[in-house]
């Protein structure tokens, strides 16, 4: 294939660099801090939790996970000190899980990461680029929760 017929990069591929550019700098700086212990789908969680009280069985939904091992990922974030469970106090049958002190912590710390990554990016592009990428990010979201 030459130069002319070249194909454009997917949105796929860029979805995939766009999300290792947030990650990649997020995991950096919370292993410096020493929250290296986060398993797989942990930052994800807790910043569910933190940025918008989401329940725990819609995030569990919306990473596709099956109940064993959301279970799973819910033990390990409460074994490492990122999670607790509570009793409910209106249904004393139910576990409520929130953040700990330390994921707390780990949240805010994953929120100011966010905040430099946005920060480079408006160097390099504009606000309102910004807005319209957040815009089609959202469509694309919507579309896919419409067809599942």
């Amino acid at each position: 294939m030459n130069a002319q017929t070249r194909i454009p990069v997917s949105m796929p591929a860029l979805l995939r660099a766009a999300r290792r550019a947030y990650g990649g700098a997020i995991r950096a700086d919370l292993d410096r801090a020493g929250y290296d212990d986060i398993p797989r789908n942990g930052l994800y969680v807790l910043g569910a939790l933190a940025n918008r009280d989401t329940p725990l069985s819609e995030i569990i939904r919306y990473l596709g996970m099956s109940k064993q091992a959301a279970g799973q990922l819910v033990d390990a974030l409460v074994s490492r000190g990122y999670l607790q469970r509570e009793v409910d106090a209106e249904d004393r049958r139910r576990l409520t899980i929130r953040l700990s002190a330390r994921g707390e912590d780990a949240a805010i710390l994953m929120h100011e990461t966010i905040k430099r990554v946005d920060a480079r990016l408006a160097q390099r592009v504009s606000q309102e680029w910004i807005d319209h990428t957040r815009a089609t990010l959202l469509a694309l979201s919507d579309t896919s929760q419409s067809e599942t």
